[in-house]
């Protein structure tokens, strides 16, 4: 089995993985709040293949996280993914957003024996009180539909009566403000990254579980709104 890269980019990270089998060989990532995308992906890229003395054709797929999440940042990371796997004549892996972050809550979990939740709930910001959600077991198995759906203080209600509930990732941050119930448990700072989505890619690279090159799409959940400066709402130069 050849390398496998990872691609994580819906978010404010912008992350870059490489792994052989289950052994991660090496990751470039950042976390910064107005993080370039378009610059430091292809960066980081670059510098994993020089630190490991590979170049793309020597990759078997490239693996990226295909949403939900940011518009731009989706389309940067699966622009680029598509550009290698053309480059090099690979296949494409897409791995669910929400799913490479519940490898990571279970990586946690792993060292948090203590904690001992029922459902993982792994939540994207959507803006204003709205998220990108989905519900998994704890053995990384989804128990619900990916949905775009909106906070308040009865979200999750039923199932906070006799179930705990693990949440995560930077749309956790609104529901702990509003649910207020100790089966409500959260990880804190948690941090999206491709070095999660290897596990999978491994998976789905041993099915042969590939997606069109040419036709792949990512999930937006939601359509792109173009922002307008307010000075040119006004007329304004």
């Amino acid at each position: 089995m050849k390398p496998i890269l990872c691609i994580e980019s819906g978010t404010n990270t912008c992350s870059v993985a490489l792994g052989y089998n289950q052994e991660l060989l090496g990751v470039k990532e950042s976390h910064e709040a107005n993080n370039n995308h378009a610059k430091n992906l292809t960066l980081f890229v670059q510098e994993l293949f020089t630190k490991n003395g590979i170049k793309a054709s020597d990759l078997g797929a490239v693996a990226v996280s295909k949403g939900p999440g940011s518009y731009t940042g989706l389309r940067i990371g699966v622009s680029a993914a598509k550009g290698i796997c053309y480059g090099a004549g690979i296949p494409l892996i897409a791995i669910g957003s929400l799913d490479s972050m519940v490898q990571g809550a279970m990586e946690w979990l792993s060292k948090n024996p203590e904690i001992t939740p029922d459902v993982i709930c792994p939540m994207i910001d959507a803006r204003r009180m709205e998220v990108y959600t989905q519900l998994f077991d704890t053995n990384g198995k989804p128990n619900s539909e990916v949905e775009a759906k909106i906070l308040d203080e009865n979200a999750f209600s039923n199932m906070l009566e006799s179930k705990k509930m693990l949440f995560l990732g930077n749309g956790s941050h609104k529901a702990k403000t509003i649910l207020v119930n100790p089966n409500a448990l959260f990880i804190e700072n948690f941090l999206p990254s491709a070095r999660y989505m290897l596990p999978l890619a491994n998976e789905m690279f041993i099915k042969k579980q590939f997606e069109d090159v040419a036709y792949f799409e990512p999930l937006y959940l939601k359509d792109f709104i173009a922002t307008v400066a307010k000075n040119k709402v006004l007329g304004q130069r």
